[in-house]
C-alpha cells in the first residue's frame, strides 16, 4: 500500500503545471455546468429585449417586458426570483471582442467587472500590470500570451532577461524568422519565437511564443519539433499556416 501511495504522489509531481490548470479549468467547467443544471431554468433578460414586443395589450407580456428593459440575467423560481444588475459599460475590440487596454472590459454598479484582452478574460495584472515575473509565474498559456502582447515581446524579453541562443530564416513562412531563447524557470525550458503563418481578421501579423523542451539549440528544430517534424523535414516546408 506504502508502495503503491509513494509511486502516485511521484505520478502526481510528473504533472506539469500547465497539464494541471488544463484539468483545473475542465473540472471548473463541468462543476459550473453542474449547478447552472441543478438551478435548472434561466433567463437572458435585456438580452432577450430584440423579440420582447412593447405595447402588446398584454398583462404578463408586458410585465416581461418592463423587466427586460431594467434588468440583466434572471432566475425566476417559485416565490423568490434572483435578478441581475445591467453592466454600466462594456467596452469591445474592432471585432466585437470583450476588451480593452486600459481597465475593466466589463463594469458592473457595485463595482465588480471583467477584465478581457481581444475577448480572453484574464487576471487585472495583464492589463493593469503586466511584468516578466508574473508572466512567468502563470501558468496558464493563454494568460502569458495575453499579458505578453500587453506588455510587447521587446520589453518581456528585457525584462525576463532572456538570452537568444540562435536565430534562423523560416523557412515555411517566408520573410519571417525563428528565434530561440534560453527560459528560465523550473524544468528548465526554451522559448521559440515565431510569427504567425496566418494574418488576423485585420491583416496584421502576430508575432508568438511557443515553449519548448530544453534539448533544442536550433530553431528550425524547435520549429519542427511542434509540427511533429524533425528539424530537417521543417526546412523543407514550403508554407505552413
Amino acid at each position: 500500500m506504502a508502495t503503491r501511495a509513494a509511486a502516485l504522489r511521484k505520478r502526481q509531481r510528473d504533472v506539469s503545471p500547465e497539464a494541471r490548470q488544463t484539468i483545473k479549468e475542465a473540472i471548473t467547467t463541468l462543476v459550473r455546468s453542474g449547478i447552472r443544471q441543478s438551478l435548472g431554468l434561466y433567463w437572458y433578460g435585456q438580452q432577450d429585449a430584440y423579440w420582447v414586443t412593447p405595447d402588446s395589450g398584454d398583462p404578463e407580456l408586458e410585465l416581461w417586458a418592463t423587466l427586460v428593459r431594467s434588468c440583466g440575467w434572471w432566475w425566476p423560481r417559485d416565490g423568490v426570483c434572483v435578478v441581475s444588475e445591467r453592466p454600466l459599460a462594456i467596452r469591445t475590440d474592432g471585432e466585437h471582442r470583450l476588451h480593452c487596454e486600459t481597465g475593466l472590459a466589463m463594469v458592473y454598479p457595485d463595482g465588480w467587472g471583467v477584465h478581457a484582452w481581444h475577448g480572453t478574460r484574464v487576471p487585472s495584472w495583464v492589463i493593469e500590470d503586466p511584468t516578466a515575473d508574473r508572466i512567468n509565474g502563470s501558468v496558464n498559456a493563454e494568460v502569458r500570451r495575453c499579458a505578453i502582447e500587453h506588455l510587447g515581446w521587446a520589453a518581456y524579453i528585457e525584462q525576463a532577461g532572456l538570452r537568444v541562443l540562435s536565430q534562423a530564416p523560416d523557412p515555411g513562412n517566408p520573410g519571417c524568422e525563428l528565434q530561440l531563447y534560453d527560459l528560465p524557470g523550473h524544468p528548465p525550458s526554451r522559448l521559440l519565437l515565431a510569427v504567425n503563418g496566418s494574418a488576423e481578421r485585420d491583416g496584421t501579423r502576430r508575432r508568438y511564443g511557443l515553449r519548448v523542451p530544453a534539448g533544442f539549440d536550433h530553431p528550425l528544430d524547435a520549429a519542427g519539433w511542434s509540427y511533429g517534424l524533425t528539424g530537417a523535414q521543417y526546412a523543407r516546408l514550403q508554407r505552413r499556416t
